[in-house]
């Protein structure tokens, strides 16, 4: 058995480049001699590799062969999940069930091989290849194989805000005390409230990237996406779409929001401003939107217009969000419970409330993400079951845009502003022009949809168009995003 170390195969061609993944083999024949014995597999980790993947494959099973799979790092123990897994996955962040995440220390480390049963007489050849990432892949995702749970274009419904025991979310314990709530509660409430995607959004942390990544196999149907709020002492913003830690100490070490805007979007991730017209006195230290030094608007990617329901009235982040169109600010009106305390698992839950509804090409961060930039996002304060509201806009000369694309209209040109909405009740339809609510004749189509329309006549310049639709008592239920006219990408 000593005799037989593995042979160490060159990396990919890949590895000369410093912020290029390396893959290695290490490779080796089992035997009858190793039955009941372990392999360890030397490899070497160089500095600033953030993760490291392995993946054992061997074709013994039909003669019985059985190889169970370990990890030590340069320190020491790392984990282990024996024959039942044959890929592993550890990082500083996150890592497979049965291994440690952790720092990734240099030096020599090893695939550890445990074989439970080999008969005397079988030969079983095994292939372990080693996939060493950067902390700068890791960072920017290119370690991340793309998630997919729904490969079709349809409407989306999610929550965008929330918070467990990695940060400030509490609940009641079996006993009724206020304890850290755990993440599993708030996942089991999403589904309940019939939601397809959620963003855990805890404050200043990515501590629950490892929990998240570990339960994601088991929500099959719900997508996890990985947030941080950035919970600064002038003001809070979600960013979607994390792989690591960003830096949160605005005034300190942080000089203004820009640098991390600059971070946030080069790696591919979304920053939304939250509940920007919270107060940001004792009652709510920092909730407000109250930047001391200029911020690169045109780098924000959304707004939270809507938190916790506060659709209405001076807390609603509606009129800060059109203030920023009406500047020429392309952002997207969004959602968020912003829910500490899942609820009980027989009573009402605040997740899903509002539920941000997105148009996405399919169910996966990518895909959402990009919708969300897009602009192809409705707000459902109430979370109602089948709601949906569609807006388009069809110019008499034939060209169409819909929510959150855009049509060029020269000036003179006539077009008409359509809307459906599917609803359990009726609602009044309003549709806002550059801030000018229109309020519409509504009608009931052959399906049940209500329908609006409303006649427009470009005058060649830069214009939003939007609908909303409220209750008879004027309360805002759905919000949609705009159409935008002659307001170039």
């Amino acid at each position: 058995m000593r005799a037989r170390l593995p042979m160490l195969l060159a990396a990919l061609a890949a590895s000369t480049c410093a912020h290029a993944a390396q893959t290695l083999q290490l490779q080796g024949t089992l035997t009858g001699k190793d039955h009941q014995h372990y392999l360890e597999l030397p490899f070497a980790v160089p500095d600033s590799t953030g993760r490291v993947d392995v993946t054992l494959q061997h074709d013994g099973s039909d003669e019985r062969t059985v190889v169970d799979l370990g990890l030590l790092d340069a320190q020491g123990f790392r984990g282990w999940s024996g024959g039942s897994r044959r890929t592993i996955s550890v990082s500083r962040y996150d890592a497979s069930g049965g291994y440690l995440p952790g720092a990734i220390p240099a030096g020599q480390w090893k695939v550890l091989l445990g074989v439970p049963n080999i008969r005397a007489r079988v030969q079983t050849p095994y292939n372990v290849s080693v996939t060493l990432w950067s902390e700068d892949e890791v960072q920017a995702g290119r370690d991340r194989k793309p998630l997919l749970l729904r490969d079709e274009a349809a409407w989306y419904r999610g929550d965008l805000h929330m918070h467990s025991t990695h940060s400030d979310g509490s609940c009641s314990s079996q006993q009724g005390n206020k304890v850290a709530c755990p993440l599993f509660l708030s996942l089991q409430a999403a589904v309940r409230q019939g939601l397809d995607f959620v963003a855990v959004t805890e404050h200043n942390t990515i501590s629950h990237l490892d929990e998240l990544a570990r339960h994601q196999p088991w929500f099959d149907r719900l997508l996890l996406i990985p947030g941080m709020e950035v919970t600064t002492f002038q003001g809070h913003a979600n960013v979607f779409g994390v792989n690591g830690p960003l830096p949160f100490r605005l005034g300190d070490t942080l000089p203004n929001w820009n640098p991390l805007l600059r971070e946030v979007n080069n790696s591919g991730a979304l920053l939304s401003i939250n509940h920007p017209a919270l107060p940001s006195g004792e009652d709510c230290m920092g909730c407000g939107w109250t930047p001391a030094k200029p911020v690169d608007m045109a780098a924000v990617g959304a707004v939270e217009v809507v938190n916790a329901r506060q659709a209405d009235g001076p807390r609603s982040g509606v009129d800060f969000w059109e203030q920023q169109l009406q500047q020429g600010r392309r952002m997207t009106a969004i959602g968020g419970s912003d829910s500490h305390n899942p609820g009980a698992a027989d009573g009402p839950s605040p997740i899903g409330l509002p539920a941000t509804l997105v148009h996405a090409t399919a169910l996966s961060r990518e895909a959402i993400l990009a919708a969300i930039r897009q602009g192809r996002v409705v707000v459902d304060v109430d979370n109602v079951a089948a709601s949906g509201l569609e807006l388009w806009l069809q110019g008499d000369a034939g060209t169409r845009a819909e929510m959150g694309q855009q049509l060029d209209l020269p000036a003179g040109q006539w077009a008409t502003l359509h809307t459906q909405l599917d609803y359990p009740r009726r609602l009044k339809i309003e549709f806002v022009v550059d801030g000018r609510r229109h309020p519409t004749t509504v009608e009931i189509d052959a399906n049940g949809s209500q329908r609006a329309s409303l006649r427009w006549r470009s005058d060649g310049q830069r214009h939003w168009l939007r609908v909303d639709a409220r209750d008879a008592d004027g309360s805002l239920r759905m919000l949609g995003n705009p159409v935008y006219v002659n307001w170039p990408q």
